[in-house]
This record gives structure tokens, C-alpha cells and sequence, in this order.
């Protein structure tokens, strides 16, 4: 059983662009700025932008936080999108989801240009994504195609079970693996909450990609013996031994599915990294686009 470590590789790209990144600076050039906009005070959004603002800071990214609190309209946010489109310094834009329920996220998605949509939400992205074209993947199912081509898992011709169909991670990720080029050429099944017979469908999967937020859903009795599992689930539950307070956990349980595994991702460690560096990535394509 080989662990699939996200954290290392993304190490490994962020140095690199940080390669790149002093070299531009020490040119008198320009570098990649992120925008990263937050609403609201949700505890794992917070987290979630404090970590990719930190990693545009360790790499030499310019970046950005802009706050709003939850009252905020729908109006005042798509005005704020709007004027980064605009601002010639913003490389990326990312506005953190979820958003509050006054606030239509599909609205604030499409006012995002999709030059600068560096978590590849936005529909021309999507839809040049569906067609092979050059486009800003989304962020975790981009990482998760580093991470299999780093570790050259093979995927022709294998069973690709995707359980999950969000838009954000279920959704792409069945397309990707379908399509023409590597990773990918896999023969691919949506799974999803009114999926009958699910155990069954996981037990002839050649590689499981599960994403759907429940803890430890997948267990050692779904999974055949040289699966490659990809456990994308990330959960915060209650731990008064930790001093967060909390523990995380993924959608696989992992003590009863690695040992069966060829390949398998940890958690923390594995898709969490990766996603970190494709939007880093991201924007860098949008940067050398843009200038």
C-alpha cells in the first residue's frame, strides 16, 4: 500500500512557484495576486481562506482578503466582483462558499470573470472543461489529477467509481477520468445518495473516489483488494484531547480500507494540499494569461 501524499507534493509545486515568482520579482516584473473574498464568520471558511492567503504569502503571491459580514446583500457582493474583474493587478478571484441564503451563489459565480474563476466554477469554464479546452479545472479535482499522474497511478481502461455528484468535486471529477488523455480513460460510475446497491458498485471499482461528506462512509467491505482509494471527505469531529477541540475525519475508514488499497489517500494530507496548489496554480495561468 502506497499513501498518495498530497502535502508533500504540494510542497514540492509551491517551491516551484516560488521559483518562478522570485524571478519575476527580481526582473522588476509584475507577480500573481489572489483575491479572496469571505462572508460571514463560518468557522471552516475561515479556515479554509486563512490557508490558501497564507500560501500566496509563502510563495511570493500577492493577495487579498476582503470581508463582509453575513447581512451583506446580494447587489453589494456582485458590485465587489465586479470591480476586482476590473482591477488589472487581480490575477484570481475566489469568493469562499457557502455563501448566506439571501445570496443566489449561482449569481455571484457567473459574475466572475472566467479568465480570473480560479476555482473553475464559472459555466464557460465548465463547459470548455466538458470539451477538452484549455480552462481553469476545479481546484480538487485538479489536484487529484497531480497527485495520480505524480504517483503514476494508471487509470486506462479501469473502473472509476465517483461517489458524490456535487458540482464542486462529484461532477468533474466524473469527467475527467472519462476523458481522452491521462489520468482519465476510465470507464466511470456516478454513484449518489439514491444509488441502489452502492457496496456492490464500490466492489468492483478498480479506483474509488469518495465525496460526500460522510465520515468513514466507505469501509474495508466496499473495497477490493488493490483498489486505489481517493478520499476527497473532510469532517470536524468533536475531540476534547485535541487542542483545536476537534479531529478530522474523511469519508473513507481507513484502518479497514488501506490495507486492501494499492494506492490510498490520508487524511489530512492527501486531496486538502493538493487543492491548495492547483488554485495556486490556477492563478498563475490566469496571471500569465492576463499579462
Amino acid at each position: 500500500m502506497t499513501l498518495l501524499d498530497g502535502k508533500k507534493l504540494s510542497e514540492e509545486i509551491q517551491r516551484e512557484l516560488a521559483k518562478k515568482i522570485s524571478i519575476l520579482k527580481s526582473e522588476g516584473k509584475k507577480i500573481p495576486h489572489l483575491a479572496a473574498v469571505l462572508v460571514g464568520n463560518d468557522g471552516a471558511s475561515e479556515t479554509y481562506v486563512a490557508s490558501k492567503v497564507k500560501a500566496c504569502e509563502r510563495i511570493g503571491f500577492g493577495s487579498s482578503l476582503i470581508r463582509r459580514d453575513d447581512s451583506v446583500t446580494q447587489d453589494e457582493l456582485v458590485k465587489i466582483v465586479k470591480q476586482l474583474n476590473d482591477d488589472e493587478s487581480i490575477s484570481g478571484i475566489l469568493v469562499q462558499l457557502p455563501l448566506p441564503k439571501q445570496i443566489e451563489e449561482e449569481k455571484i459565480t457567473y459574475a466572475i470573470s472566467p479568465k480570473k474563476d480560479v476555482d473553475g466554477f464559472h459555466p464557460v469554464n465548465v463547459g470548455r472543461m466538458v470539451k477538452g479546452l484549455p480552462c481553469h479545472l476545479p481546484a480538487t479535482p485538479h489536484g487529484i489529477l497531480l497527485l495520480l499522474e505524480k504517483y503514476q497511478v494508471s487509470t486506462e481502461g479501469k473502473h472509476c467509481v465517483v461517489i458524490g455528484r456535487s458540482d464542486i468535486v462529484g461532477k468533474p471529477m466524473s469527467i475527467l477520468m472519462s476523458r481522452n488523455s491521462y489520468p482519465g480513460n476510465c470507464t466511470v460510475t456516478t454513484c449518489h445518495s439514491k444509488t441502489r446497491n452502492l457496496k456492490e458498485i464500490c466492489e468492483s471499482a478498480d479506483i474509488i473516489v469518495a465525496a460526500l461528506g460522510k465520515p468513514e462512509f466507505v469501509s474495508g467491505d466496499m473495497v477490493k483488494d488493490g483498489a486505489v482509494v481517493i478520499d476527497v471527505g473532510i469532517t470536524r469531529i468533536p475531540d476534547s484531547t485535541k487542542k483545536s477541540g476537534f479531529r478530522l475525519k474523511g469519508d473513507v475508514h481507513f484502518q479497514s480500507v488501506a490495507p486492501k488499497c494499492s494506492f490510498i489517500t490520508p487524511v489530512p494530507g492527501g486531496v486538502g494540499p493538493m487543492t491548495i496548489a492547483a488554485l495556486l496554480m490556477n492563478t498563475m495561468n490566469s496571471f500569465s494569461l492576463n499579462y
